[in-house]
Order: structure tokens, then C-alpha cells, then sequence
């Protein structure tokens, strides 16, 4: 599995990280656009939109790219998820140029679907806000060799590893890699160290820790496991 995990000494991830896990996870009963349900959200927009998140994400996606050695001419994804991570990439390289994939052509004026950068045969990353079923990512790595691009690589800011999202997106990328920033899993860990606080303890009925998914003993201040409690 290609897969980069935040290290204590990259402050700009673990920076992002933090920011993910305040201004984007949510807990909560919701459905989620694949038609089923989670017990959290997570809308990166919150993070990408924000003036400071927007700056961390355009340095940590650039870092990897670079470190990757992919050398790419442009970076794009699919229309809104991925508005904010190509323009905040391409404004923090200073020499990515950007494109957005429309859901569909437009029925008006030239019809294209791919706007912005546009030469064909170049090698390009597409990127993505949260990977769930992965059904966004691969409509923009389609649209984007139909239309004469390289992909030379596949990036998301969060992988729920969940609903056979990465596979589908890895057979869609091949032979070009799929890299995810962060696991659901690390921001949900993350946010759940934000919110933990000193009230005492009280037993849960049906609940599960919120670190690690087995059956919780405490919910207050949190859901947590015996191994996990306060």
C-alpha cells in the first residue's frame, strides 16, 4: 500500500493534521454521498478554504509530488472536491499549472470538460479531497487520459479506507501510484486527543471507543475501551 503517514518532524503535515482534525471531522450519525451511513464526517473543504489550511495543503501535496519524483506539468481533479487543493498546489509550487474536470460537458460555448491547462500528452497528477468509493477520483482520471493526459499519479488528502475505495481507485490509476496524505482513521484519532478533557467518567451502553472501535466502558469525556479510558 502507497501510503504517506504524518511524521512528528514535518510540521507542515503535522500542522495540516491538526487543522483536519478541528475545522473538517465531525461525529455524528450521517449519509454519506455512497448511499451509506458513518458515525463521522469529514468535509476537507473546511480545511482547504481556510487561509491557513489552504497554505498547509499546498505545501504538503507539493513536498510529496517533488519527493515522488514525478515531475508533472500540471495537477487537476474533479469539480468542487478538488477546486481548492489544485489552485492552492499550483500558487505554493509556483511552476504546477492547474486544471478542474467538469462532471459533464459543458452545453455551451466550446463544450470541453477539461478547463484551464490544456496540452495534451502532458504529464499530470490528479487530486482529490476525501477518498470514500473512490467514484470521483476515477471519473477525473478517465476524463483526463481521454482527453490526451499522462497520469502519472493519483493523491487525495483523506482515505476513509473503507467502501473498496482504494482499490478501485488503484485499478483505475494503474500503472500510476495512489497516494493518500491521511487515513480517516489518523484525523479521527487526532481530533478525538483535541476534545479530550478531565470531567470524570461515566459507563456507556452500546458504544464503541473512538479510538480504536471495540466496546466502550466510558462515554465522558469521550467514547472510550478499557485500554483506552481516561
Amino acid at each position: 500500500m502507497s501510503r504517506s503517514r504524518p511524521d512528528s518532524r514535518s510540521y507542515p503535515r503535522t500542522d495540516l493534521l491538526r487543522i483536519l482534525a478541528q475545522k473538517s471531522f465531525r461525529l455524528g450519525e450521517f449519509k454519506l454521498s455512497s448511499g451509506g451511513t458513518s458515525d463521522y464526517y469529514i468535509d476537507c473543504r473546511s480545511t482547504t478554504l481556510d487561509a491557513k489550511g489552504s497554505r498547509l495543503t499546498g505545501v504538503v501535496f507539493t513536498e510529496e509530488i517533488r519527493q515522488r519524483g514525478w515531475k508533472p506539468a500540471a495537477i487537476g481533479g474533479l469539480t468542487m472536491g478538488a477546486d481548492p487543493i489544485v489552485t492552492a498546489i499550483s500558487v505554493v509550487s509556483g511552476e504546477l499549472n492547474g486544471f478542474l474536470v467538469r462532471k459533464a460537458e459543458k452545453q455551451h460555448g466550446t463544450g470541453q470538460r477539461i478547463e484551464g491547462f490544456r496540452e495534451k500528452g502532458a504529464r499530470v497528477v490528479i487530486v482529490d479531497d476525501v477518498c470514500t468509493t473512490g467514484a470521483s477520483t476515477v471519473q477525473a482520471i478517465e476524463a483526463a487520459r481521454e482527453f490526451g493526459f499522462e497520469v502519472v499519479g493519483v493523491m487525495c488528502l483523506v482515505e476513509r479506507e473503507e467502501a473498496k475505495g482504494r482499490p478501485n481507485v488503484e485499478k483505475a490509476a494503474a500503472p500510476a501510484p495512489f497516494v493518500s496524505m491521511f487515513t480517516a482513521r489518523e484525523v479521527r484519532t487526532e481530533h478525538v486527543m483535541q476534545n479530550d478533557d478531565t470531567s470524570p467518567a461515566i459507563f456507556a451502553v452500546a458504544a464503541v471507543c473512538e479510538l480504536c472501535g471495540r466496546p466502550a466502558v466510558t462515554n465522558n469525556p469521550r467514547n472510550r475501551c478499557a485500554a483506552h479510558k481516561l
